[in-house]
C-alpha cells in the first residue's frame, strides 16, 4: 500500500522511474535510488493492483523528473520492505521528462519497468543544448541508452485533450547546433 506523505506524496524504492530524457550520450539512469511522487489527487484501486495520481503529478528519482496531468500506477501485488512492486507507469496530458541537460515533451508517456523502455507518444520534442528533434514517438531504452525517435506514431492534440491524429506526413524533423570555430 502506498503511504502518503505531505500532502499526497509516496516513496516507492527500486523503481526504475519513467522517463530518462533520451539520448545515448546521458549516464546511466540510477534506477536503485527510490522514487517520489506527488499530486494533488491519489485514488488507490487495490483490487485492480493500482493507483491513479491526478493533477500535478511529479516524479523524480535521482537527477530525472516527470511531470503530468495524470499517471496510473500499476502493480504486480507483490509487496517488498512494505512497498508495492510497480510494474508500468503509464503518463497523460502535457508529459515532460527532465534529466540535467535535456528535456523530452509529449501528451503521453508509458514506462514498461520489466522491460525498462520509456514510450513517449504524440508530438514529441526532444531538446539537449542547441539541439532539437521533433517526431511522432520516442524509444528510450534505459539500460543500453539509446533512443530512437520517429514520425510513424500519433501527434497528440494538446494536453489532456485525448485527440490522437496520425503524425503528419511520418518525417522526424529538427536543428542541430554547430560548435564554434575560431
Amino acid at each position: 500500500m502506498l503511504r502518503p506523505l505531505a500532502p499526497v506524496a509516496c516513496r516507492v524504492p527500486l523503481l526504475a522511474l519513467l522517463l530518462a530524457g533520451g539520448a545515448a550520450a546521458q549516464t546511466r539512469h540510477n534506477s536503485a535510488a527510490p522514487i517520489d511522487f506527488g499530486a494533488d489527487h491519489i485514488e488507490l484501486q487495490d483490487r485492480a493492483n493500482r493507483a491513479v495520481l491526478a493533477g500535478n503529478v511529479k516524479v523524480r528519482q535521482a537527477e530525472m523528473t516527470l511531470d503530468a496531468a495524470r499517471m496510473t500506477v500499476a502493480y504486480t501485488g507483490q509487496v517488498e520492505d512494505g512497498n508495492p512492486q510497480v510494474s508500468r507507469l503509464d503518463a497523460a496530458g502535457g508529459v515532460t521528462v527532465t534529466r540535467p541537460d535535456q528535456t523530452a515533451r509529449s501528451t503521453y508517456a508509458v514506462y514498461d519497468l520489466n522491460r525498462r523502455v520509456i514510450t513517449m507518444l504524440g508530438g514529441v520534442r526532444l531538446t539537449q543544448a542547441g539541439n532539437t528533434v521533433s517526431g511522432g514517438r520516442l524509444t528510450i531504452n534505459l539500460d543500453t541508452g539509446r533512443a530512437v525517435i520517429d514520425g510513424s506514431a500519433v501527434a497528440g492534440g494538446g494536453a489532456g485533450t485525448g485527440n490522437v491524429t496520425q503524425a503528419p506526413n511520418g518525417r522526424v524533423t529538427g536543428t542541430f547546433s554547430v560548435p564554434k570555430r575560431n
